[in-house]
């Protein structure tokens, strides 16, 4: 039996999640729980009803199919109970208005790769290749490493998004077979990033310095610019410092400004996530990037 991971989205042709064209594969389940996070539909491995309300008819066909009769119309609008929700969707077949998709399917490493394969041509002539992201694909090590290596056996680029909270053992099953890395920092303090993320940074900084000195995988560090979380100039400095003394200058650093494109997606899964941090101005985030570069560092805004 071939190995598989939850898929919630493979990509094409994106631009900003390396070199060139490429296919960004997204796999579904994440160990953190960023206030920000801009993909709440990656948090769980299991597949989850996405509900757009704006599109609902009332028709309530969904409610007629419904095998466990969590689906109730409330003022012409398809209620559904998540709690008893079993995703199983015949909802989703059944309604006219395309209201409702089930996020997350299980995917074998074949399948993804036949999707790939059929914009080869685009991604070679621009340099590009494949990058696996998420939610975190070192959640399904196996699998990510299958699907990174059969890329390589097919002459292309590999990549990986991830957040490097994993263990030793799984970053170098994975990052063998890794070309280029784009790996988070999210911030230095421990205990603010356990507030801000659901889990301490030790292990994610421990595996950076891994990577780069035991491993000599090259990689580039994003930073989330979240006003009020992360963006204090001694947060800045002190990721500069740790990059300049204990990584190298060489590493590149992405400052990526906050923006709410997760708000739709928090609201189609019910989720009450916090959405109300403030848009970072163009001026603050050349202040910061300002900081990180006093520090002889390599900056980029933006992807």
């Amino acid at each position: 039996m071939q190995i598989t991971a939850p898929v919630f989205n493979i990509q094409g042709y994106s631009i900003h999640d390396g070199p060139g064209i490429r296919t960004t594969i997204f796999l579904k389940g994440c160990p953190l729980r960023c206030l920000w996070c801009a993909n709440p539909e990656s948090h769980s491995p299991l597949p989850q009803l996405m509900f757009y309300s704006g599109k609902c008819v009332g028709c309530g066909k969904c409610a007629d199919v419904c095998p466990t009769k969590v689906i109730t119309l409330q003022d012409n609008i398809a209620a559904t109970n998540r709690a008893l929700c079993i995703s199983c969707g015949l909802c989703v077949n059944i309604c006219p208005a395309e209201a409702r998709e089930i996020v997350g399917k299980a995917m074998t490493v074949d399948e993804v790769m036949e999707k790939v394969l059929e914009d080869k041509l685009f991604i070679e002539s621009s340099g590009g290749g494949i990058t696996v992201s998420g939610g975190e694909p070192l959640m399904h090590p196996d699998f990510t490493e299958a699907l990174l290596s059969t890329a390589k056996a097919n002459g292309l680029h590999t990549a990986i998004e991830s957040s490097c909270f994993a263990s030793h053992s799984v970053i170098e099953q994975v990052f063998r077979y890794v070309d280029l890395g784009l790996l988070d920092i999210k911030h230095m303090d421990s205990a603010e990033h356990k507030r801000l993320t659901g889990v301490p940074n030790e292990t994610i900084l421990d595996n950076l310095r891994y990577i780069y000195h035991e491993l000599n995988v090259p990689f580039m560090i994003s930073l989330p610019i979240i006003p009020g979380c992360n963006d204090s100039h001694k947060n800045i400095e002190a990721t500069a410092a740790f990059i300049a003394n204990e990584l190298g200058k060489d590493v590149c650093l992405r400052l990526l400004p906050y923006h709410r494109l997760g708000e739709a997606k928090n609201d189609s899964l019910g989720k009450d996530m916090n959405f109300s941090f403030s848009i970072p101005s163009a001026e603050h985030m050349q202040q910061l990037k300002n900081i990180l570069e006093s520090f002889g560092l390599q900056v980029q805004i933006g992807g």
